[in-house]
């Protein structure tokens, strides 16, 4: 087992990663290590082209140098093809005597017949396999199984990014620079709160793939050489370094290598050879970096593949970089992030993931829905987010003095003085009230004396500390896409694994409720290709994916069976919207504790298996369905966006989006009753159980159970205790009652029972 862990540390892989020069430099040193660690005589890495549908050995240990490059096999040919094929590991004792063995002269393997291959997946796409093996008679076991399946996931990311930039045509004439609007900006523009907190400092806008493109008309007033070339690269490649510590150190959930194409790019012989050979032939350093940088964006660009056409960003990223380091005298080349407010639009949570790990202050996006999946990341990271539909946000200078009042969403550029003392005075309240987490009570009551229970919804590692110190009394909603957004691939059961045991690690003792990988609508995964769908948030999302994407569903799930072994578990599933669907879903966790059972791996036995109602269909089968489902969560964003037919993240249609509908109340108060007799609980995790005038409500028609992003806890306890639980009853027939949104309306803004 000594080889398992150090399989697992990440630490010797990122560090062969940072010391390679190319990718078959990397691939060379990579089968020395798991050889080594394996204790097997033989390792060998095949990568796969789609195109043919043919395997090539591209570097071994133990084998005869000349079998790299030259054996080759179609998919499903051997036993390494055949593993490719089914996407499982292949085990034997005695390969030699498997019916799917294909034998090569020359490479001298025949003694090795112990033999083990695993394949290596991006998501739901084949990059290759990793194969080890061993003289007659040291047979391989499950553990190695497990480790080497380790190793593969996390080769996939790298290879694949380094596959990107070895077959790029010529080049694509750039297009000419557009002019800058002339512009002023105003003194305020307000938007809406995305992501709480204060935030100030120069104004820093982002776009994608334009600065190259300005840049190549720019005319560099110092001449530099090749020297000056391989000292910025060098520069630049030590800074990546620092960064991609840095964001692993602050997100430990995060732990795909988010700058991996940037590095791969810096060792890659076609793009810096290209740059080289324009400097050698009289060109100046910065502008062939450009040119060449022009021609790998315009080729990217153009592909169909949208997972190929979103690395523009990392190359135009990469060259910005290292222009900086390269013309030192100029300062606008590098992005730099730290100490800015960012105002962008049309950004990905690797993004925001990126400006939290360089220290940003703040961001500003226009357009976008205030309950997107952007917003929810940027709470996490502690990232105050401002969301305002003005497009004339990104004409502002850069450089403009910027403070974001992202409690209530305001933005003030250039602020007078006075404006500046008034948020000088907050701040200063602000740290004051950092002792609410020791007024936070372990348990909360009604003022009359009802038990309501208090849950944190989680969606990043980083949350666990403020839900431990507001004092959470569990998990009550694990946001499980977003170790699947902030990455370039799907991450795999190994990793997934690790993420899940510390996840259960921070919250000993209490209750962890896992909801099942949840995308699509306003929750994209980049790395899926082109799903065209007219109306995503009506399309392959949810519990829907995961039925069509059954082995990334079983991933998943043996992952949090394995993590919550030793505790009690609580498993839901996304948007189900029949009793059928939470049939299929069910009888999949049923299968993989069936199959961790018969392989002899721990595994959480006895899940509680519950579902999240969204979806009005469910409504009218409620009853039937809290027969089967131990518990329900109310999700009421989808559930509210769904009921009224209006979508979250379309600013144009927002004032539509209406909690208080009278349909949906009572479609709550049907949900709640249903689970009420059948003595099921029910817990509501949407962002109206953290709006105080909406708890009495709650707590009117039956809910004692309430999910709410840490940094809420303190609030939703307050208004709990100010609560008198009969009084909400009351409260509660009474909205019921009513047939209008405007009578609602009334009898809550005139509630008597003030939070």
């Amino acid at each position: 087992m000594k080889h398992m862990s150090l399989l697992c540390d990440l630490s010797e892989l990122s560090w062969i990663f940072s010391d390679s020069t190319d990718l078959d430099s990397f691939l060379d040193s990579v089968v020395a290590m798991v050889a080594n660690h394996m204790h097997a005589q033989v390792c060998s890495i095949y990568l796969y082209d789609d195109s043919d549908q043919m395997l090539t050995m591209r570097a071994t240990k133990g084998l005869d140098a000349v079998a790299v490059g030259s054996v080759r096999m179609h998919l499903g040919e051997g036993l390494v093809g055949l593993a490719l094929k089914e996407l499982r590991p292949i085990c034997e004792k005695a390969a030699s005597q498997h019916p799917c063995y294909k034998a090569f002269e020359g490479i001298h393997e025949e003694k090795y017949d112990s033999f083990l291959a695993v394949p290596i997946m991006r998501g739901i796409s084949r990059v290759g396999v990793l194969v080890v093996q061993r003289e007659k008679r040291a047979y391989f076991r499950e553990e190695d199984t497990l480790a080497l399946k380790v190793v593969a996931s996390q080769l996939a990311n790298i290879i694949e990014n380094a596959r990107l930039f070895m077959d790029l045509s010529q080049p694509v004439k750039a297009k000419a620079p557009e002019k800058a609007a002339r512009w002023q900006p105003p003194p305020l523009v307000k938007g809406k709160s995305a992501a709480e907190g204060v935030a100030r400092g120069p104004a820093i806008v982002y776009r994608k793939r334009r600065k190259v493109s300005d840049l190549l008309t720019k005319r560099f007033s110092g001449t530099y050489g090749l020297g000056d070339f391989n000292a910025a690269l060098a520069a630049t490649e030590q800074q990546l370094e620092a960064l991609q510590q840095q964001v692993e150190e602050k997100l430990s959930d995060v732990a795909s290598l988010i700058f991996s194409a940037h590095l791969l790019m810096l060792r890659d012989k076609a793009f810096v050879g290209s740059i080289a050979q324009l400097i050698e032939k009289g060109e100046n350093a910065p502008r062939a970096v450009l040119l060449v940088a022009d021609r790998y964006m315009n080729v990217l660009g153009e592909s169909e593949n949208a997972y190929i056409r979103e690395k523009v960003q990392d190359v135009e990223d990469l060259t910005l970089r290292v222009l900086g380091n390269l013309v030192r005298e100029e300062k606008d080349f590098i992005f730099n992030c730290r100490g800015h407010v960012i105002i962008a639009r049309d950004l990905f949570p690797s993004d925001i993931l990126k400006f939290s790990g360089e220290e940003a202050a703040g961001v500003v996006l226009v357009g976008g829905g205030v309950t997107s999946h952007l917003s929810i990341l940027s709470r996490s990271l502690h990232l105050p987010m401002v969301i305002a539909n003005d497009t004339d946000l990104l004409k502002v200078p850069a450089e403009t003095r910027v403070l974001l009042d992202a409690d209530v969403g305001n933005i003030y550029l250039n602020p007078s003085a006075d404006v500046v003392a008034r948020f000088d005075e907050q701040e200063l309240l602000r740290t004051q009230t950092q002792a609410q987490k020791d007024a936070v009570r372990p348990e909360t009551f009604t003022q009359d004396g009802q038990r309501l229970q208090l849950l944190a919804n989680i969606n990043l590692l980083s949350d666990l500390a403020m839900a431990r110190d507001l004092q959470a009394e569990g998990v009550g909603l694990y946001r499980s896409e977003f170790p699947f957004m902030i990455r370039n691939s799907f991450p795999t059961e190994e990793e997934q694994y690790v993420v899940y045991c510390k996840l259960v690690e921070g919250m000993p003792g209490k209750s962890v409720t896992f909801r099942t990988l949840d995308v699509g609508g306003d929750k994209v995964l980049p790395y899926l290709g082109d799903v065209q769908e007219q109306n995503p948030f009506l399309g392959l999302r949810s519990i829907r994916f995961s039925l069509r994407n059954r082995e990334v569903f079983r991933q998943q799930l043996r992952a949090i069976l394995r993590a919550s072994a030793d505790t009690s578990l609580r498993l839901m599933f996304p948007m189900v919207s029949s009793i059928e669907e939470f049939i299929k879903a069910r009888v999949e966790v049923l299968a993989c504790i069936d199959e961790l059972k018969e392989q002899n791996v721990a595994c959480n036995q006895s899940p509680q298996i519950g579902m999240m109602v969204e979806i009005p269909s469910v409504v009218e089968i409620i009853d039937e369905l809290a027969e089967l489902a131990d518990f329900f969560s109310l999700g009421t964003n989808d559930f509210i966006q769904y009921m009224l037919a209006v979508d979250r993240t379309n600013e144009t249609v927002a004032p539509l989006y209406i909690p208080h509908h009278p349909a949906v109340l009572r479609s709550l108060n049907r949900v709640v009753q249903a689970a009420l007799r059948k003595g099921k609980e029910v817990s509501v995790c949407g962002d109206m159980a953290h709006a105080p005038k909406y708890i009495p409500f709650l707590i009117g028609i039956g809910v004692r159970s309430l999910s709410v992003d840490p940094l809420f806890l303190y609030k939703v306890q307050q208004a709990v205790m100010a609560t008198d639980s009969v009084q909400a009853a009351d409260f509660a027939q009474k909205l019921l009652g009513k047939c209008t949104v405007a009578g609602i309306s009334g009898l809550l803004d005139a509630q008597p029972i003030s939070p």
